[in-house]
């Protein structure tokens, strides 16, 4: 039985590489070199086909001047000035100048109009809160007279507690109830 030789011999796969590398770097350089050439032909077709500079030279000829047989003169009409267009114009700029001025006026107005609805609500805003706030100094002066009231009824309660208290020691109790000094130490405390 014969042994499986290789096929290919290594000088034919070197060539099939090479081959290989030299169509895949033509496949992506050669594009772009395709257009950089193709437009480089269309700009020197394009230069040979133009026509020459034209070499003028017009300080030595009139502004104005015709060639002869030529007799045209709207042209040099053109610099001269026409009254009739020149109010045409100056009314059309003056009413464009005036309806201007309209829009912008209706525009001020308007937001001048704004502006005073912004007021008015501002108004209707800073008054609520100082009814609100009104009310609230009110309930708290209420609050503090009540506290007052309170207070003085307290010292009065007090007062009136000691002198039961003075008078019971007056006529002999002696300290010795619990319940007499937990109530005692309650009115102090308060």
């Amino acid at each position: 039985m014969a042994v499986d030789q290789p096929s290919c011999k290594p000088g034919v796969l070197k060539g099939v590489v090479g081959l290989l590398a030299i169509c895949l770097a033509v496949y992506i350089v050669g594009p772009p070199l395709y257009w950089h050439f193709t437009e480089g032909l269309a700009a020197v077709g394009r230069a040979s086909s133009s026509c020459p500079p034209c070499v003028c030279d017009c300080s030595s000829q009139p502004l104005l001047s015709m060639p002869e047989g030529l007799s045209n003169t709207s042209f040099a009409d053109c610099g001269k000035r026409d009254a009739e267009v020149n109010d045409d114009m100056e009314r059309n700029f003056t009413d464009l100048l005036s309806e201007e001025l309209k829009l912008r006026e209706a525009e001020s107005l308007e937001n001048q109009r704004r502006a005073d609805m912004q007021l008015l609500e501002a108004k209707k805003m800073a008054s609520q809160y100082q009814k609100e706030a009104d009310k609230c100094n009110s309930g708290m002066e209420t609050c503090e007279e009540a506290r007052e009231k309170a207070e003085s009824a307290l010292q009065a309660q007090k007062r009136l507690s000691e002198m039961w208290e003075m008078r019971a020691r007056q006529r002999g109790w002696k300290e010795g109830t619990a319940r007499i000094s937990m109530l005692r130490r309650e009115l102090q405390e308060v």
